[in-house]
Protein backbone atom coordinates (compact mmCIF):
# COMPACT_ATOMS: atom_id res chain seq x y z
CA UNK A 1 0.00 0.00 0.00
CA UNK A 2 1.63 3.40 -0.61
CA UNK A 3 1.64 6.54 1.79
CA UNK A 4 -1.38 8.26 0.10
CA UNK A 5 -3.59 5.33 -0.02
CA UNK A 6 -2.44 4.38 3.84
CA UNK A 7 -3.25 7.97 4.79
CA UNK A 8 -7.11 7.62 2.63
CA UNK A 9 -7.23 4.21 4.08
CA UNK A 10 -6.57 6.12 7.57
CA UNK A 11 -8.74 8.95 7.05
CA UNK A 12 -11.44 6.69 6.49
CA UNK A 13 -11.04 4.73 10.05
CA UNK A 14 -10.65 7.77 11.97
CA UNK A 15 -13.78 8.96 10.98
CA UNK A 16 -15.80 5.58 11.34
CA UNK A 17 -14.06 4.85 14.50
CA UNK A 18 -12.89 7.52 16.37
CA UNK A 19 -14.88 10.06 16.50
CA UNK A 20 -18.18 7.73 16.73
CA UNK A 21 -16.65 6.79 19.84
CA UNK A 22 -16.65 9.85 21.50
CA UNK A 23 -20.31 10.88 20.37
CA UNK A 24 -21.53 7.35 21.47
CA UNK A 25 -20.37 8.69 25.20
CA UNK A 26 -21.64 12.28 24.75
CA UNK A 27 -25.05 10.32 24.52
CA UNK A 28 -24.21 7.96 27.07
CA UNK A 29 -23.40 10.43 29.47
CA UNK A 30 -26.77 12.63 28.57
CA UNK A 31 -28.88 9.85 29.02
CA UNK A 32 -27.16 9.17 31.76
CA UNK A 33 -27.68 13.06 33.10
CA UNK A 34 -31.24 12.74 32.82
CA UNK A 35 -31.65 9.55 34.88
CA UNK A 36 -30.29 11.14 37.45
CA UNK A 37 -26.27 9.63 37.26
CA UNK A 38 -24.20 11.66 39.78
CA UNK A 39 -20.99 13.37 37.64
CA UNK A 40 -18.53 16.71 38.41
CA UNK A 41 -20.69 18.53 36.17
CA UNK A 42 -24.63 18.86 35.56
CA UNK A 43 -24.64 19.36 31.53
CA UNK A 44 -22.45 18.69 28.28
CA UNK A 45 -20.97 21.70 26.98
CA UNK A 46 -20.17 20.72 22.94
CA UNK A 47 -17.88 22.99 21.58
CA UNK A 48 -16.86 19.83 18.51
CA UNK A 49 -18.88 21.96 15.74
CA UNK A 50 -18.91 24.90 14.23
CA UNK A 51 -22.28 25.78 15.14
CA UNK A 52 -22.28 29.47 16.50
CA UNK A 53 -26.14 28.26 18.02
CA UNK A 54 -25.67 25.22 19.54
CA UNK A 55 -22.32 26.59 21.11
CA UNK A 56 -25.08 29.59 22.89
CA UNK A 57 -24.90 32.32 20.13
CA UNK A 58 -28.38 33.95 19.51
CA UNK A 59 -29.62 34.07 16.23
CA UNK A 60 -29.95 37.01 14.81
CA UNK A 61 -33.35 38.78 15.47
CA UNK A 62 -33.58 40.39 11.57
CA UNK A 63 -32.70 37.31 9.78
CA UNK A 64 -35.48 35.48 12.05
CA UNK A 65 -38.07 37.87 11.43
CA UNK A 66 -37.75 37.76 7.75
CA UNK A 67 -38.05 34.01 7.45
CA UNK A 68 -40.66 34.01 10.66
CA UNK A 69 -42.63 36.42 7.82
CA UNK A 70 -42.03 34.27 4.70
CA UNK A 71 -43.20 31.16 6.30
CA UNK A 72 -46.83 33.09 7.85
CA UNK A 73 -47.48 35.72 5.68
CA UNK A 74 -49.93 37.11 7.63
CA UNK A 75 -47.25 38.61 9.66
CA UNK A 76 -47.05 41.35 6.94
CA UNK A 77 -49.91 42.87 7.26
CA UNK A 78 -49.52 43.57 11.06
CA UNK A 79 -47.54 45.78 13.10
CA UNK A 80 -45.64 43.14 15.17
CA UNK A 81 -42.39 43.28 12.81
CA UNK A 82 -40.83 46.21 11.62
CA UNK A 83 -41.72 47.80 8.62
CA UNK A 84 -38.60 47.13 6.58
CA UNK A 85 -38.55 43.31 7.93
CA UNK A 86 -42.25 43.51 6.63
CA UNK A 87 -41.02 44.65 3.55
CA UNK A 88 -37.99 42.63 2.74
CA UNK A 89 -40.51 39.61 3.04
CA UNK A 90 -42.83 40.52 1.55
CA UNK A 91 -40.08 41.01 -1.32
CA UNK A 92 -39.15 37.98 -0.92
CA UNK A 93 -42.42 36.15 -1.56
CA UNK A 94 -42.96 37.89 -4.39
CA UNK A 95 -39.80 36.46 -6.04
CA UNK A 96 -40.78 32.83 -4.81
CA UNK A 97 -42.95 30.96 -7.62
CA UNK A 98 -46.44 30.93 -6.03
CA UNK A 99 -45.48 33.40 -3.54
CA UNK A 100 -44.75 30.28 -1.23
CA UNK A 101 -41.72 29.34 0.80
CA UNK A 102 -43.04 25.69 -0.16
CA UNK A 103 -42.37 25.98 -4.16
CA UNK A 104 -39.44 24.90 -5.65
CA UNK A 105 -37.33 27.11 -7.37
CA UNK A 106 -34.84 27.12 -10.41
CA UNK A 107 -32.16 24.66 -10.70
CA UNK A 108 -29.12 27.56 -10.27
CA UNK A 109 -31.83 29.21 -7.03
CA UNK A 110 -34.57 31.91 -7.00
CA UNK A 111 -33.44 34.07 -10.45
CA UNK A 112 -33.19 37.55 -8.30
CA UNK A 113 -31.61 36.19 -5.42
CA UNK A 114 -28.52 34.45 -8.05
CA UNK A 115 -28.31 37.98 -8.93
CA UNK A 116 -27.97 39.60 -5.90
CA UNK A 117 -25.58 37.02 -4.75
CA UNK A 118 -23.25 38.27 -8.03
CA UNK A 119 -23.80 41.78 -6.97
CA UNK A 120 -22.43 41.20 -3.54
CA UNK A 121 -19.38 39.41 -5.04
CA UNK A 122 -19.06 42.53 -6.98
CA UNK A 123 -18.83 44.68 -3.81
CA UNK A 124 -17.20 42.06 -2.15
CA UNK A 125 -14.31 41.95 -4.65
CA UNK A 126 -14.04 45.70 -5.57
CA UNK A 127 -15.91 45.51 -9.09
CA UNK A 128 -14.36 42.79 -10.17
CA UNK A 129 -17.24 41.55 -12.69
CA UNK A 130 -19.23 38.75 -11.53
CA UNK A 131 -21.95 36.64 -13.40
CA UNK A 132 -25.42 35.56 -12.23
CA UNK A 133 -25.27 32.48 -15.04
CA UNK A 134 -21.74 30.92 -13.60
CA UNK A 135 -23.79 31.20 -9.41
CA UNK A 136 -25.72 28.37 -8.02
CA UNK A 137 -27.33 28.28 -4.68
CA UNK A 138 -26.68 25.26 -2.86
CA UNK A 139 -27.36 23.49 0.55
CA UNK A 140 -24.71 24.86 2.12
CA UNK A 141 -20.74 24.94 0.76
CA UNK A 142 -20.00 20.96 1.29
CA UNK A 143 -23.09 20.42 -0.85
CA UNK A 144 -21.82 22.35 -3.55
CA UNK A 145 -18.54 21.28 -2.94
CA UNK A 146 -19.04 17.59 -3.11
CA UNK A 147 -20.94 18.51 -6.73
CA UNK A 148 -18.16 19.96 -7.89
CA UNK A 149 -15.81 17.16 -7.12
CA UNK A 150 -18.34 14.80 -8.88
CA UNK A 151 -17.34 16.60 -12.04
CA UNK A 152 -13.43 16.78 -11.53
CA UNK A 153 -13.52 13.02 -10.54
CA UNK A 154 -13.05 10.30 -13.03
CA UNK A 155 -13.97 6.89 -11.60
CA UNK A 156 -13.22 5.58 -15.03
CA UNK A 157 -9.95 6.07 -15.84
CA UNK A 158 -7.34 3.48 -15.16
CA UNK A 159 -5.33 5.87 -13.04
CA UNK A 160 -7.28 7.81 -9.84
CA UNK A 161 -8.11 11.18 -9.61
CA UNK A 162 -6.24 12.99 -7.50
CA UNK A 163 -7.24 15.79 -5.44
CA UNK A 164 -4.68 18.23 -3.21
CA UNK A 165 -6.08 19.22 0.59
CA UNK A 166 -4.61 20.50 3.26
CA UNK A 167 -3.26 19.52 6.85
CA UNK A 168 -5.27 20.18 9.23
CA UNK A 169 -7.71 19.96 6.69
CA UNK A 170 -11.99 20.17 7.57
CA UNK A 171 -12.76 16.26 7.56
CA UNK A 172 -15.70 16.29 5.48
CA UNK A 173 -14.32 17.16 2.72
CA UNK A 174 -11.94 14.46 3.11
CA UNK A 175 -14.64 11.79 3.22
CA UNK A 176 -16.42 13.37 0.07
CA UNK A 177 -13.12 13.03 -1.90
CA UNK A 178 -12.64 9.59 -0.84
CA UNK A 179 -16.53 8.52 -1.14
CA UNK A 180 -15.66 9.70 -4.82
CA UNK A 181 -13.13 7.20 -5.78
CA UNK A 182 -10.49 10.01 -5.68
CA UNK A 183 -6.80 10.07 -3.52
CA UNK A 184 -6.30 12.78 -1.02
CA UNK A 185 -2.68 14.06 -1.99
CA UNK A 186 -1.94 16.27 1.56
CA UNK A 187 -0.26 19.16 1.80
CA UNK A 188 0.69 20.40 5.34
CA UNK A 189 0.39 23.83 6.57
CA UNK A 190 3.27 24.93 8.74
CA UNK A 191 2.34 25.47 12.14
CA UNK A 192 5.59 26.74 13.33
CA UNK A 193 4.63 29.54 10.91
CA UNK A 194 0.97 30.28 11.98
CA UNK A 195 -0.33 27.63 9.56
CA UNK A 196 1.05 29.36 6.44
CA UNK A 197 0.60 27.31 3.10
CA UNK A 198 3.71 27.62 1.75
CA UNK A 199 3.64 26.88 -2.21
CA UNK A 200 7.32 24.82 -1.68
CA UNK A 201 4.89 22.34 0.10
CA UNK A 202 2.64 22.27 -2.59
CA UNK A 203 5.59 21.22 -5.19
CA UNK A 204 6.21 18.35 -2.38
CA UNK A 205 2.96 17.08 -2.62
CA UNK A 206 2.18 17.28 -6.10
CA UNK A 207 5.90 15.15 -6.27
CA UNK A 208 4.93 12.93 -4.13
CA UNK A 209 1.79 11.98 -5.86
CA UNK A 210 3.69 10.61 -9.09
CA UNK A 211 2.84 7.20 -10.18
CA UNK A 212 0.18 6.94 -7.50
CA UNK A 213 -2.44 9.35 -8.90
CA UNK A 214 -3.48 12.03 -11.13
CA UNK A 215 -3.87 15.23 -9.92
CA UNK A 216 -6.43 17.50 -11.13
CA UNK A 217 -7.23 19.87 -7.93
CA UNK A 218 -6.28 22.23 -5.18
CA UNK A 219 -8.55 22.59 -1.57
CA UNK A 220 -7.30 25.46 0.05
CA UNK A 221 -9.65 26.62 3.45
CA UNK A 222 -9.80 30.27 3.82
CA UNK A 223 -10.04 31.73 6.60
CA UNK A 224 -8.30 27.80 8.21
CA UNK A 225 -11.00 25.50 9.38
CA UNK A 226 -9.48 24.07 12.23
CA UNK A 227 -6.10 26.09 11.92
CA UNK A 228 -7.66 29.73 11.82
CA UNK A 229 -5.16 31.21 9.53
CA UNK A 230 -5.52 34.15 7.38
CA UNK A 231 -4.06 34.07 3.91
CA UNK A 232 -2.02 36.97 2.49
CA UNK A 233 -2.70 37.96 -1.10
CA UNK A 234 1.83 37.13 -1.59
CA UNK A 235 0.58 33.58 -0.67
CA UNK A 236 -2.86 33.80 -2.90
CA UNK A 237 -0.89 35.00 -5.75
CA UNK A 238 1.35 31.58 -5.03
CA UNK A 239 -1.19 29.57 -5.56
CA UNK A 240 -2.90 30.66 -8.01
CA UNK A 241 0.67 30.83 -10.49
CA UNK A 242 0.98 27.36 -8.90
CA UNK A 243 -2.82 26.33 -10.67
CA UNK A 244 -1.69 27.93 -13.65
CA UNK A 245 1.67 26.50 -14.43
CA UNK A 246 0.10 22.56 -12.87
CA UNK A 247 -2.94 22.67 -14.28
CA UNK A 248 -4.83 22.50 -11.54
CA UNK A 249 -8.65 23.35 -10.90
CA UNK A 250 -8.91 25.54 -7.69
CA UNK A 251 -11.16 24.99 -5.28
CA UNK A 252 -11.58 28.04 -2.98
CA UNK A 253 -13.69 27.03 0.43
CA UNK A 254 -14.25 30.90 2.19
CA UNK A 255 -17.08 30.48 3.92
CA UNK A 256 -15.84 31.92 7.40
CA UNK A 257 -14.78 35.55 5.08
CA UNK A 258 -16.70 37.40 7.71
CA UNK A 259 -14.98 36.01 10.33
CA UNK A 260 -11.80 37.72 10.07
CA UNK A 261 -9.75 39.20 13.68
CA UNK A 262 -6.22 39.59 13.74
CA UNK A 263 -5.01 42.49 13.66
CA UNK A 264 -2.77 42.81 10.48
CA UNK A 265 -5.39 40.38 8.78
CA UNK A 266 -7.50 41.02 5.89
CA UNK A 267 -9.72 38.78 3.57
CA UNK A 268 -9.37 38.44 -0.08
CA UNK A 269 -11.10 36.39 -2.25
CA UNK A 270 -9.81 34.43 -4.38
CA UNK A 271 -11.44 35.71 -7.19
CA UNK A 272 -10.77 39.03 -6.44
CA UNK A 273 -6.70 38.17 -6.04
CA UNK A 274 -7.50 36.23 -9.74
CA UNK A 275 -8.75 38.90 -11.24
CA UNK A 276 -6.17 41.78 -9.53
CA UNK A 277 -3.09 39.54 -11.01
CA UNK A 278 -4.95 40.04 -14.69
CA UNK A 279 -4.03 38.08 -18.10
CA UNK A 280 -3.35 35.35 -18.72
CA UNK A 281 -4.03 34.31 -15.59
CA UNK A 282 -7.58 35.67 -14.92
CA UNK A 283 -8.66 34.67 -18.07
CA UNK A 284 -7.36 30.82 -17.83
CA UNK A 285 -7.22 29.66 -13.78
CA UNK A 286 -10.26 27.44 -13.16
CA UNK A 287 -12.16 28.31 -10.15
CA UNK A 288 -14.79 27.27 -8.01
CA UNK A 289 -15.28 29.84 -4.97
CA UNK A 290 -17.90 28.67 -1.95
CA UNK A 291 -19.76 30.36 0.36
CA UNK A 292 -22.15 29.66 3.09
CA UNK A 293 -24.86 31.05 5.72
CA UNK A 294 -24.41 28.05 7.85
CA UNK A 295 -21.00 29.42 8.80
CA UNK A 296 -19.91 32.99 10.12
CA UNK A 297 -21.36 35.60 12.08
CA UNK A 298 -24.57 34.26 11.30
CA UNK A 299 -24.36 30.72 11.67
CA UNK A 300 -27.54 29.46 10.32
CA UNK A 301 -25.91 25.52 9.96
CA UNK A 302 -30.16 24.24 10.45
CA UNK A 303 -31.38 26.70 7.37
CA UNK A 304 -28.43 24.94 5.07
CA UNK A 305 -27.82 28.04 2.24
CA UNK A 306 -24.45 28.31 0.30
CA UNK A 307 -23.84 28.93 -3.19
CA UNK A 308 -21.01 28.17 -5.79
CA UNK A 309 -19.49 30.68 -8.00
CA UNK A 310 -17.28 29.27 -11.06
CA UNK A 311 -14.99 31.63 -13.01
CA UNK A 312 -13.36 30.53 -16.27
CA UNK A 313 -15.24 27.06 -17.22
CA UNK A 314 -15.86 25.93 -20.55
CA UNK A 315 -19.78 25.96 -21.20
CA UNK A 316 -19.73 22.39 -22.25
CA UNK A 317 -18.71 22.08 -18.71
CA UNK A 318 -21.08 24.31 -17.00
CA UNK A 319 -23.65 22.52 -19.09
CA UNK A 320 -23.12 19.54 -17.03
CA UNK A 321 -22.84 21.08 -13.85
CA UNK A 322 -26.04 22.32 -14.49
CA UNK A 323 -27.35 18.95 -14.87
CA UNK A 324 -25.31 17.78 -11.84
CA UNK A 325 -27.03 20.54 -9.46
CA UNK A 326 -30.43 19.87 -11.70
CA UNK A 327 -30.92 16.11 -10.57
CA UNK A 328 -31.73 17.54 -6.65
CA UNK A 329 -33.75 19.93 -8.02
CA UNK A 330 -33.07 23.04 -5.44
CA UNK A 331 -31.94 24.36 -3.19
CA UNK A 332 -33.69 24.79 -0.08
CA UNK A 333 -35.93 27.90 -0.17
CA UNK A 334 -35.48 29.13 3.37
CA UNK A 335 -31.76 28.77 3.10
CA UNK A 336 -31.76 30.69 -0.25
CA UNK A 337 -33.84 33.47 2.14
CA UNK A 338 -31.03 33.09 4.81
CA UNK A 339 -28.18 33.55 2.21
CA UNK A 340 -29.67 36.80 1.01
CA UNK A 341 -30.09 38.17 4.26
CA UNK A 342 -26.60 37.23 5.15
CA UNK A 343 -25.45 39.08 1.75
CA UNK A 344 -27.55 42.04 2.17
CA UNK A 345 -28.11 43.35 5.57
CA UNK A 346 -30.31 46.45 6.72
CA UNK A 347 -28.65 49.25 6.20
CA UNK A 348 -28.11 52.60 7.91
CA UNK A 349 -31.50 54.09 7.93
CA UNK A 350 -33.66 50.80 8.40
CA UNK A 351 -36.19 50.48 11.03
CA UNK A 352 -34.21 47.07 11.91
CA UNK A 353 -30.50 48.32 11.72
CA UNK A 354 -29.73 49.49 15.25
CA UNK A 355 -30.83 46.46 16.88
CA UNK A 356 -29.04 44.31 13.90
CA UNK A 357 -25.59 46.08 14.12
CA UNK A 358 -25.73 45.87 18.00
CA UNK A 359 -26.45 42.21 17.79
CA UNK A 360 -23.57 41.63 15.21
CA UNK A 361 -21.15 44.15 16.87
CA UNK A 362 -22.00 42.06 20.07
CA UNK A 363 -21.26 38.87 18.01
CA UNK A 364 -17.94 40.82 16.93
CA UNK A 365 -16.64 41.75 20.29
CA UNK A 366 -17.81 38.75 22.00
CA UNK A 367 -15.63 36.74 19.21
CA UNK A 368 -12.49 39.09 19.64
CA UNK A 369 -12.45 38.64 23.11
CA UNK A 370 -13.04 35.06 22.76
CA UNK A 371 -10.12 34.47 20.74
CA UNK A 372 -7.62 36.32 23.64
CA UNK A 373 -8.61 34.83 26.53
CA UNK A 374 -8.48 31.09 24.57
CA UNK A 375 -5.19 31.49 23.55
CA UNK A 376 -4.18 33.44 26.76
CA UNK A 377 -5.61 30.54 28.69
CA UNK A 378 -4.04 27.33 26.35
CA UNK A 379 -0.84 28.79 25.92
CA UNK A 380 -0.50 29.39 29.98
CA UNK A 381 -0.74 25.80 30.53
CA UNK A 382 2.33 23.26 30.85
CA UNK A 383 2.45 21.43 27.55
CA UNK A 384 -0.14 23.02 25.69
CA UNK A 385 0.81 25.92 22.64
CA UNK A 386 -1.83 27.83 20.28
CA UNK A 387 -0.24 29.48 17.16
CA UNK A 388 -2.41 33.15 16.98
CA UNK A 389 -5.65 32.88 15.62
CA UNK A 390 -6.36 34.95 12.61
CA UNK A 391 -9.84 34.47 11.89
CA UNK A 392 -12.29 31.11 11.51
CA UNK A 393 -14.25 29.72 14.53
CA UNK A 394 -11.96 27.32 15.73
CA UNK A 395 -8.98 27.27 18.45
CA UNK A 396 -6.94 24.00 17.01
CA UNK A 397 -3.70 24.36 20.04
CA UNK A 398 -1.28 21.89 19.99
CA UNK A 399 -0.74 19.90 23.12
CA UNK A 400 2.25 17.73 23.95
CA UNK A 401 1.36 15.05 25.18
CA UNK A 402 3.59 12.82 27.81
CA UNK A 403 5.16 9.25 26.94
CA UNK A 404 3.11 7.66 29.57
CA UNK A 405 -0.12 9.29 27.77
CA UNK A 406 0.72 7.96 24.34
CA UNK A 407 1.43 4.56 25.95
CA UNK A 408 -1.96 4.32 27.76
CA UNK A 409 -3.70 5.35 24.63
CA UNK A 410 -2.36 2.48 22.69
CA UNK A 411 -3.13 0.24 25.60
CA UNK A 412 -6.81 1.26 25.10
CA UNK A 413 -6.54 1.40 21.32
CA UNK A 414 -7.39 4.92 20.74
CA UNK A 415 -5.33 7.50 19.36
CA UNK A 416 -3.41 9.74 21.81
CA UNK A 417 -5.30 12.52 21.06
CA UNK A 418 -8.29 10.78 21.19
CA UNK A 419 -8.04 9.78 24.64
CA UNK A 420 -7.11 12.62 25.85
CA UNK A 421 -10.44 13.87 24.77
CA UNK A 422 -12.30 11.14 25.85
CA UNK A 423 -10.76 11.71 29.66
CA UNK A 424 -11.74 15.20 29.00
CA UNK A 425 -15.23 14.61 28.08
CA UNK A 426 -15.76 12.07 31.23
CA UNK A 427 -13.83 13.81 33.85
CA UNK A 428 -15.08 17.29 32.73
CA UNK A 429 -18.51 16.92 30.77
CA UNK A 430 -16.06 19.15 27.48
CA UNK A 431 -16.43 17.87 24.07
CA UNK A 432 -14.08 18.88 21.64
CA UNK A 433 -12.40 17.13 19.01
CA UNK A 434 -9.36 15.53 18.28
CA UNK A 435 -7.21 16.99 15.87
CA UNK A 436 -6.56 13.25 14.55
CA UNK A 437 -10.15 13.87 12.50
CA UNK A 438 -8.12 16.56 11.06
CA UNK A 439 -4.99 14.87 9.55
CA UNK A 440 -3.00 16.55 11.25
CA UNK A 441 0.76 16.51 10.94
CA UNK A 442 2.25 12.96 11.82
CA UNK A 443 3.63 12.80 15.51
CA UNK A 444 1.87 15.87 16.53
CA UNK A 445 -1.30 15.83 18.51
CA UNK A 446 -4.17 18.70 19.04
CA UNK A 447 -7.71 19.44 19.78
CA UNK A 448 -10.11 21.71 17.94
CA UNK A 449 -13.09 23.82 19.83
CA UNK A 450 -15.38 26.35 18.36
CA UNK A 451 -14.72 30.10 19.34
CA UNK A 452 -17.90 31.38 18.24
CA UNK A 453 -19.54 30.96 21.72
CA UNK A 454 -21.21 32.95 25.02
CA UNK A 455 -17.92 34.65 27.02
CA UNK A 456 -20.35 32.84 29.71
CA UNK A 457 -19.73 29.16 27.71
CA UNK A 458 -15.88 30.40 26.79
CA UNK A 459 -15.30 30.91 30.52
CA UNK A 460 -16.83 27.49 31.80
CA UNK A 461 -14.61 25.58 29.05
CA UNK A 462 -11.84 27.23 29.36
CA UNK A 463 -12.31 26.70 33.38
CA UNK A 464 -13.14 23.01 32.48
CA UNK A 465 -10.08 22.66 30.24
CA UNK A 466 -7.64 24.47 32.58
CA UNK A 467 -8.49 22.07 35.94
CA UNK A 468 -8.44 18.92 33.37
CA UNK A 469 -5.13 19.50 31.59
CA UNK A 470 -2.95 20.03 35.03
CA UNK A 471 -4.25 17.01 37.00
CA UNK A 472 -3.95 15.15 33.44
CA UNK A 473 -0.17 16.35 32.82
CA UNK A 474 0.60 14.97 36.28
CA UNK A 475 -1.49 11.82 36.43
CA UNK A 476 0.61 11.29 33.32
CA UNK A 477 4.13 12.48 33.71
Amino acid sequence: MSVLQEISSNVRNMKQLEYAILARRVNQIKEGLKQGVRKPYKEIIDVSWGDPHRAGVKPLSFVRQVVTACIYPQLINSNKLPADVRQRAQRLLGECAGGSVGSSTATAGIPELVHRVSDFIMRRDGGAPSHPENIYMSSGAQWALTNILNVLVNREASTRTGVLTPGPCYSITNLSIMELGAVIVPYYLNEEQGWELQVEELHRALESAKGVCNPVALYVINPGNPSGHVQSRKSMQEVIRFVSEKRLFLLADEVYQDCVYGEKSEFVSYKRALMEMGPPLSDTVELASFHSASKGLMGECGLRGGYVELVNLDRAVMKYIHNLFSKDSCAPVLGQLALDLMLNPPQPGDPSYPLYNAEIQHIRSTLARNVKRACEVVNSLLGFYCQPVEGGAFAFPRVYLPPKAIQKAKEVGMKPDTFYCMRLLEETGLLVSPGSEYRQKEGTYHIRFCIITSEDIMEELLKRLSSFHTQFMKDFS
